[in-house]
C-alpha cells in the first residue's frame, strides 16, 4: 500500500528565498518582479514524481533518472 499523497494543507515546504545577485553582481529585482527559487528536493521530497495544482488544472513534475525536470499537464 503506498503513502497517501500530501494535500496543499498538509504539505509544509520550507519558505522560498528571493535570489541573490548573478554572477555579475546585478542587483535584485524590485519585490513586485521579485523571482523566488527553491530547491527541487523541497518540492519533490523524496519522490520521482509530484502534482502540481495550476488554476484548477493538474500538472505532473517528474525527476528523470539524468536528474532532469518534465512537467507534463
Amino acid at each position: 500500500m503506498s503513502p497517501k499523497p500530501q494535500t496543499c494543507s498538509t504539505l509544509s515546504l520550507p519558505p522560498c528565498r528571493p535570489r541573490e545577485k548573478d554572477a555579475l553582481g546585478a542587483a535584485h529585482p524590485k519585490p513586485s518582479d521579485a523571482v523566488y527559487a527553491m530547491h527541487s528536493t523541497a518540492i519533490l521530497r523524496g519522490q520521482k514524481t509530484v502534482e502540481i495544482i495550476h488554476n484548477g488544472l493538474s500538472y505532473r513534475l517528474q525527476a528523470t533518472r539524468l536528474g532532469k525536470l518534465i512537467l507534463t499537464k
